[in-house]
Order: structure tokens, then sequence, then C-alpha cells
């Protein structure tokens, strides 16, 4: 339902669609017949968020409650804000048109650092005081979770509580306290300290920061009864959890616009760069029954013609091969395609490479990461050359032209060496290209590498690590160009001062609350897009809040140092985490966890239970 006030501006925007809702399978509801009114936030444009699984899970679980209506807010592009500004309109729901700033509870999904500034600029859109502590009603409660919700405390100023981890069920426990507490007539501190009891909910104005003189945290207290850990929640049974029937279908293309299916949460490898394959432990698969029907289903429902198997590494799913032929004994009459992302070159079989004929050919994509095995090793990447070059040879022999690579840069314990490893490796991949006498007659070869910077997460064996400074990447960035020995390689890397600022924030405290609020006054939104980060008007921020940005992003702790999210618990041992990093400065790996169980520890959360093992740990 479109605003008047809105309607008029769309022809003064680009994509105006981004604004008008109304798309395929939206919920629209009575509002006058719901308790609760929810506006689910991403801090990014319509075609970012509208690609991500999290929120059409959410949505469509909120929306499966009679009492409550969930709509979709996304944050006006550049245009649409500036003509929001000059004519005094509020940040609206899609599905109502309505301004959210009436609404009972906000959710925030925070996906990467850089969006942070996006939320304080979307709450100042809605009329909604951007601090927390001024926000003094009960409603609208402001809440947030996504992976960046694993260290809140840059956000911990602005957000009234965190959810940790999986959300398919404290949502709800969240939506049943606030409708509850409306009734009664509690107020927001009531409220506050009600839900600091729920598992998962982190409030962080429940919790007193001390700092040593040297800016080092001295100590984080508990107050009010909150628990002194607060721990992750996780969906045991992804088999019997919510997965929506249906998908809203964009008006315009987005990022990732096709039916994406879960198959399984966690990852059996323990990179240890590698935070997503730390929080998102333990190991559960869903059966390959319940994969097949949910995609038909969502399929029959949206008339996408793509279908994604999501998860972190989708060749360690075992029960790949069993999925594809149920998936495929229709998606290929149907003329559906099934991609699977994130693919090991150490399990890329023949029958696996005989599937993936039956689909349509686009590029393949691995990643070694590190150039030399020496690094390899140190990240505990167990992937060898071979293995690289063998998976390679076996894509051009099946009809593959293009094979894209991803590194990183700057990993600790990296030296030159292991930079120049990087071409080095693509050039061997390229010379397999021509060895193969079955490749694709009278085309060449396309090697891509990316390479990103490494940045040192929370919750992994190298939080403790310094980043390279960015003069080093930067060295490193240029040294690498140097040693590409052929044209059949082509290159692209992160900008540094991005890697830089995402490093600041990952590993950030409470001090830097005053900085990203003046940098949001200063201009500062979109941050993860390149033609719109000011990075200037952020060293101005950090520069005139006295908090220097160096401390955060290329300091090394030492193992007993206080960290700002050692009061919260996503199940992985502090003390398993220091023999992994340990275990790097010696380049030893540790195998993976359907070899031997490496004892992480968070197989705690789920009753002693892990999927990456056939029988439970305990």
């Amino acid at each position: 339902m479109i605003n008047r006030n809105v309607e008029k501006v769309l022809p003064l925007v680009q994509k105006p669609a981004r604004y008008t809702g109304g798309e395929l399978n939206s919920v629209v509801k009575d509002k006058d017949s719901v308790d609760l009114r929810y506006a689910f936030c991403f801090p990014d444009s319509y075609e970012i968020g509208m690609s991500h699984l999290g929120m059409k899970i959410l949505y469509s679980i909120a929306n499966e409650r009679e009492d409550c209506w969930c709509e979709r807010v996304f944050a006006p592009w550049v245009d649409m804000e500036e003509q929001m500004r000059k004519n005094n309109i509020p940040l609206f729901a899609l599905e109502s048109g309505d301004s959210i700033k009436d609404f009972d509870i906000l959710g925030f999904t925070l996906q990467y650092e850089l969006s942070y500034t996006n939320v304080l600029n979307m709450l100042d859109l809605a009329g909604i005081p951007v601090r927390a502590s001024e926000r003094t009603s009960l409603t609208p409660i402001v809440f947030a979770g996504g992976p960046c919700a694993c260290n809140p405390e840059p956000m911990a100023d602005f957000i009234d509580l965190f959810v940790l981890g999986e959300g398919e069920e404290v949502n709800n426990e969240i939506l049943d306290l606030l409708k509850e507490c409306k009734k009664s007539g509690a107020s927001k501190k009531e409220f506050l300290v009600r839900a600091s009891r729920i598992g998962g909910v982190y409030v962080p104005s429940l919790y007193d920061v001390e700092y040593n003189e040297d800016f080092t945290l001295k100590s984080v207290t508990a107050t009010e009864g909150a628990p002194e850990k607060v721990t992750k929640r996780i969906i045991s049974d992804l088999d019997k959890v919510y997965y929506p029937k249906t998908f809203i279908v964009p008006f315009i293309d987005v990022v990732h616009d096709r039916v994406v299916q879960e198959i399984f949460r966690g990852c059996i490898r323990g990179c240890r760069f590698c935070q997503a394959g730390f929080i998102y432990r333990p190991i559960r698969e869903k059966q390959p029954d319940t994969i097949n029907c949910q995609a038909k289903i969502l399929c029959d429902v949206t008339g996408y013609d793509e279908i994604s198997l999501s998860s972190l590494s989708t060749s360690d799913y075992t029960h790949l091969s069993e999925l594809l032929d149920k998936m495929l004994s229709w998606t290929i009459d149907e003329k559906i395609n099934v991609a699977l992302p994130s693919l090991r070159v150490d399990n890329f079989s023949d029958e696996l490479m005989e599937k993936l004929k039956k689909v349509r050919k686009s590029g393949l994509t691995f990643a070694p990461e590190a150039g030399t095995q020496r690094l390899r090793d140190a990240i505990n990447k167990n992937v060898t050359e071979e293995e690289v070059l063998n998976t390679s040879r076996m894509s051009f022999e099946g009809g593959w032209t293009a094979v894209k690579l991803y590194f990183m840069l700057g990993l600790p314990t990296e030296t030159f060496e292991d930079v120049a490893g990087i071409p080095a490796l693509a050039q061997k991949v390229v010379d397999e290209y021509y060895k193969c006498e079955n490749r694709v007659k009278g085309k060449g070869v396309n090697v891509n590498i990316s390479v990103s910077t490494f940045v040192p997460k929370p919750f992994t064996p190298f939080q403790w690590d310094a980043q390279d400074t960015m003069e080093t990447v930067i060295e490193k960035q240029n040294y690498l160009i140097s040693c590409v020995p052929s044209k059949k390689i082509g290159v692209s890397y992160h900008h540094v001062d991005t890697s830089f600022m995402e490093a600041v924030f990952a590993r950030g405290d409470r001090r830097l609350g005053n900085v990203i609020e003046q940098a949001w006054k200063n201009g500062c939104k979109f941050d993860g897009w390149d033609d719109q980060f000011k990075f200037e008007t952020w060293l101005e921020a950090f520069r005139n809040c006295s908090v220097e940005p160096e401390f955060y992003a290329n300091r090394k702790r030492e193992y007993d140092e206080i960290l700002p999210w050692d009061h919260l618990d996503f199940g992985v041992r502090k003390q398993f985490l220091i023999n992994e990093s340990e275990k790097a400065r010696k380049s030893e790996t540790t195998p993976h966890c359907r070899i031997k169980c490496a004892g992480c520890g968070t197989n705690k959360l789920n009753g002693g239970k892990c999927d990456a093992l056939s029988q439970n740990m305990v």
C-alpha cells in the first residue's frame, strides 16, 4: 500500500520498485486486528536485504502468528533519503506504507560491521531517538541479531536487546513477552529485565563495563539479575523447525533472486580464520526428503527456475548424492537449475561432477585461501595443492572453462613467499587446462583470483591476532600483482580501508558507540559500498572522540586479556581456541570433525549431540 506522499517522489528516484511493496506473496493484514506490529529492518538496500534467507524465515514465522503483523523495512538509497527528508516522509514499512515510529518492535539484522551507521540512519529517518537510553517508553523496542551480534558492544548504546544465535524460537518468546507487558502496562525497564532471562537474549544496559588505564577491559558486571554469561540459542532439529512455504517475489532483480534451500548448519572444517565456521556450530543436518519437499513447494509458489543449496560447505553434506538424485528427478524436466555454492576441492568427486553436468554450467568457485602449503596448514584449511589441481583438471575435463579461486592476504604468520604462492598456484591451474586432452576445444581458460584482507574475528583461534597495517596490506597487494605471470589470470582484491574498519568494529567495545554516532552525523552511511564509504570522515570521528582505531585493528591481544565478548557464550571453549592458535604458529593441522572430535565444546548446546559424528559426544 503506497503512501500518497511516497508516490509523489517515486518518479524522482532510481528503482522506485524498492519502495512500493505489493510483491507476490507479501503479507498484508488488518492492523487493527493484531496486538503487535513488528518491523523487520535490514540496514542495507532492498536488493541486498531481499536476498537474505534469515529475513525470509523470520518474516514468515512472525506472520504465522494471528496476533502479529511483520513488515519489511530497508535502508532507502541516498536519492530516496534525500526526497524523504525534503518532503518530511518518515521511514515506512513496505506492506502498509505506515511510518514505523509507532510500531511495537523493530528488529535489525546485523550481517556485517559496515552496516552500523545505516541502523542509526534508519532510526533517525523514522523519527526515533538513536540512543536506547533516550527511548524511555515501552515501545518501540529495538533489538538486533545476526552474526555481528556475537560482539554487540560497539552497538550497545543504540540497541535495547540482542538475540544471540538462531532466532526461530527466541523471537517468538520475545514477542510473547512484549505482548504480555503491553497488556499489563509494564515499563520498558521491567520488560528488559524479564527479557534478559530468556535464553539467548543479551540486554547491554544491564551490564556495567569498566576499563583499565590503557583502555583494555577491566570488568563486565551483570546487574538486575541478568546472567553473568549469555548463551546463544540453537535449533536442535532442522527437520522439525519452521521453514517458509513461500518466498516474496521481488518486482526487480535482487542479488540472489532464487529459491534458497538450507541443507545444514555449522561446519566440520575448523578453518582458523572463519568466524562462521565456529559460531554456527554444532553441526546439524536436514534430511534429503525434507529439503527436496521444501524446495519443490517453494518453486511451485514462486515460479523461480533456480534453487541454491545453502550451507557453509555444501559438498560436506553427507547425503548430497542422494539429495541431488531426488532433486534432479524433477528439476531437469521443469528446467530448474540446482546451484551448489561453497564446494570443497578435497571432496569434489567424479560422481558429483556427473550430476553437475546435468544442470546449467556456470563458473566453479573454490577457496584454497593461501598460496603455500605451510600457510594452508597454519590456517587449518586441510587442502593440498594436488587436490586443487586435481579438482581443476576434473572441472576442465567436465566442460568448464572458468574457475574462481578465493584467497586471503595478511593471514597470521604470512610471508611474502606465501603471497607469491597465490598467483603461482593460479598459473598451475591454468597449466592444468592446457594439459587436458578432453578440454573444450577452441576456448581459452579464465582463472580469476579474488583476494580479501584477513580480519581477526571473535570466537575464532585468530581473535587475539593483529591485522596487518594498511601500509603492509597495500605492499602485499602490489607484490601479488607484480607476481602474476599470465593475462589468463584475473585479480581482484578488497579495498584496504574498508577491511581496516571491519577489523576495528569486529573486535570493538562500547567506546566505539560515540564514534559511530559522530561519523553518522557527519554523513557516513552505506559504508559497505565503495562509492559511499567516507574513510576520512571516519578518521575524523575517531580523532574527535579520542579513540585510536589501530588499538582495535592492529594490536595483538594476550590470552588473558578480557575481551569485549567474553561474557557471551557461543559454545566454543576458550581453551580450544587457544590450543588452535598455538597449533597455527607451528603450522599444525587439526583433523575435521568427522575424522576426530577436537572437543570444541559446542555439542553441549545440543544435549551433547553433533551431526559431525554418527554417535553422540558426551
